[in-house]
């Protein structure tokens, strides 16, 4: 599908890019992504979408701005296609904002070097495989919480 396939989405698709802000790439994904995936479900057009375009674009600035993930992004808007209400109050509801607080990422960073050893010494052996399984420790202990770019460098910068 094309974000040309129908004025609705045409429109639907420049509503969601006003409102944002720009970041035309970052809604045409959410757009061609989706919304699409739920407009086909639905058998409508983007006229007629649970998500007005308003709501998807207050989505699209909570992932962008890190308040959470992509994949909770995902969570957030079957939620709101089902009626469970706006992007914030979906996140709070459900608990999906990331842990961007350097504090508490720093201690569950600390958490996972003590718990794998095996996996730092692996590490400073040059395997970055091992790297990624300690990221994905933190991400684990966090239960999918962390940021996870804020995650991958505060354990760079540990084991540097």
């Amino acid at each position: 599908m094309t974000l040309t396939a129908s004025k609705a989405l045409a429109a639907y698709y420049e509503a969601v890019v006003a409102a944002v802000g720009g970041e035309p790439k970052a809604c045409a994904n959410w757009v061609l992504g989706e919304l699409s995936a739920l407009l086909n479900r639905l058998e409508v057009e983007a006229d007629a979408s649970p998500v007005p375009p308003r709501s998807l674009a207050a989505l699209v600035k909570r992932v962008l701005d890190g308040t959470i993930s992509g994949k909770a992004g995902k969570e957030v808007f079957e939620a709101m296609a089902a009626g469970e209400g706006e992007a914030d109050a979906v996140i709070e509801r459900r608990g999906l904002r990331q842990i961007s607080d350097a504090g508490a990422l720093e201690a569950l960073v600390e958490q996972v070097l003590a718990a794998n050893p095996k996996l730092v010494e692996d590490v400073r052996a040059g395997k970055e495989k091992a790297f990624n399984g300690l990221v994905g420790q933190v991400m684990k202990a966090s239960q999918g919480k962390a940021n996870p770019a804020q995650a991958s460098a505060l354990l760079r910068a540990r084991l540097a």
